[in-house]
């Protein structure tokens, strides 16, 4: 007991051994718990802040195969964010997709649930969410993009339907490597795997090297825990990854030398019949930019001034050059990029344009700060074949039709 309360008294005071007294589960001694000076009943509380009424941005429920075929509580459907009426980088989370595959969010209590580090470590630990936000922490903004967030065919597909499957969020949390060091990773530990507490166990594996390099233990998004729908009350954010490494309700990370083919490794992400693991894994993703307004599914009002707008973003850093085309990519004009231009998050890009009434197809191709392009379509098609990872980032063509009406030009 007395070498606990040491290790504990040391981590308030910074020291570097101090997590081993918190995994431990020991609570904190008498009087140290801050209790509010009033009762439940005594409180003078105001509602959780409420839009105007004027204000009517939803999520769009996917159209996915999985939702097609569900039954019953919607709140297992996946859900599409309305990037045209996103305002900065940040989506609200209320407004941010939704890839569950059918599971409704599990109901966690947070002063019950438990984060274990097992494995290929020296020491095992367990911590309670009161322990883990008492840890240093870091506030970072990044993007998460699922890897069905990809542009399809179709004039009739609107923007939603072929990019609504990416928001960007502040998220906070505890450095995973800051746990994983003091657990101890053993000699040949190469993955970690992060483990679900979600109904069908999802669980997916990370390389070691990104998992302590910038993989973030989240329990905090845009300034509020982190929504059921998103992985309340922990989920791991991988910057730069594909979706599916972005494990929700996030329970224990196993530390392990070879990635796992869990269950949706085997149904969803790998390439066909005898596929390996190496084809089901795609990992940082490619530059990436699309138009919002004007964008498909929507009309312009009449001849006149416009200003073309929409996100960019790389898994592979941050963006330093966007460029629209408005001839349907025989010519190329600088777009302006709204500050902040920050790794692995949305970009904001505009430029001005005067529509006179004719035909027009607009595009944007962009490029991150490793020097690498955003294919066209035909590019994108030639290095990976028909099928394409899932997540394909060919530019995205819009057409602007003599009245107005804005329609998928792939």
């Amino acid at each position: 007991m007395k070498s606990k309360r040491v290790a504990r008294r040391q981590l308030l005071r910074g020291g570097g051994a101090a997590l081993l007294g918190l995994a431990a589960g020991a609570r904190p001694a008498s009087g140290q718990i801050w209790r509010s000076a009033h009762s439940e009943d005594g409180k003078r509380l105001m509602r959780y802040g409420e839009r105007s009424r004027f204000v009517k941005s939803e999520r769009y429920i996917s159209d996915n195969k999985v939702n097609m075929e569900m039954h019953g509580d919607m709140n297992g459907f996946d859900a599409l964010t309305p990037l045209d009426e996103q305002m900065g980088v940040i989506t609200p989370a209320s407004l941010h997709f939704v890839s569950s595959h059918g599971n409704a969010p599990p109901d966690i209590d947070p002063q019950k649930h438990r984060l274990m580090i097992h494995g290929m470590v020296d020491r095992p630990l367990i911590f309670t969410m009161e322990e883990l936000k008492r840890l240093p922490s870091v506030t970072r903004i990044h993007y998460i993009e699922c890897r069905a967030n990809s542009p399809r065919g179709g004039e009739e597909r609107t923007l939603q339907q072929n990019h609504g499957w990416i928001s960007c969020s502040e998220w906070t949390g505890v450095p995973l490597s800051l746990l994983l060091k003091e657990a101890g990773v053993k000699a040949g530990a190469t993955w970690v795997l992060g483990e679900s507490a979600e109904p069908t166990k999802g669980a997916k594996s990370i390389p070691l090297g990104k998992a302590m390099l910038d993989t973030l233990i989240a329990y905090g998004q845009n300034g509020e825990p982190v929504r059921p729908h998103n992985g309340f009350p922990l989920r791991l954010v991988v910057p730069g990854f594909e979706g599916n490494f972005q494990v929700k309700w996030l329970e224990a990370i196993k530390v392990v030398d070879r990635p796992y083919a869990t269950y949706w490794e085997h149904t969803s992400f790998v390439k066909g019949a005898g596929a390996t693991m190496s084809l089901g894994n795609y990992w940082e993703q490619g530059p990436k930019s699309v138009i919002t307004s004007p964008a498909g599914g929507q009309r312009l009002s009449g001849h006149g001034y416009y200003q073309i707008v929409g996100f960019a973003w790389s898994g592979n850093g941050a963006v330093r050059r966007v460029e629209v085309s408005i001839d349907g990519g025989r010519t190329w004009s600088d777009a302006q990029i709204q500050d902040p231009a920050l790794p692995m998050a949305l970009t904001r890009f505009q430029l001005p344009w005067r529509w006179n009434g004719t035909e027009a197809v607009l595009q944007t191709r962009c490029t991150d700060d490793r020097g690498q392009v955003q294919p066209t379509k035909a590019h994108h098609t030639a290095f990976w074949g028909d099928w394409g990872p899932p997540h394909g980032n060919p530019i995205q063509p819009w057409r602007v039709t003599r009245d107005g009406q804005v329609l998928n030009a792939l």
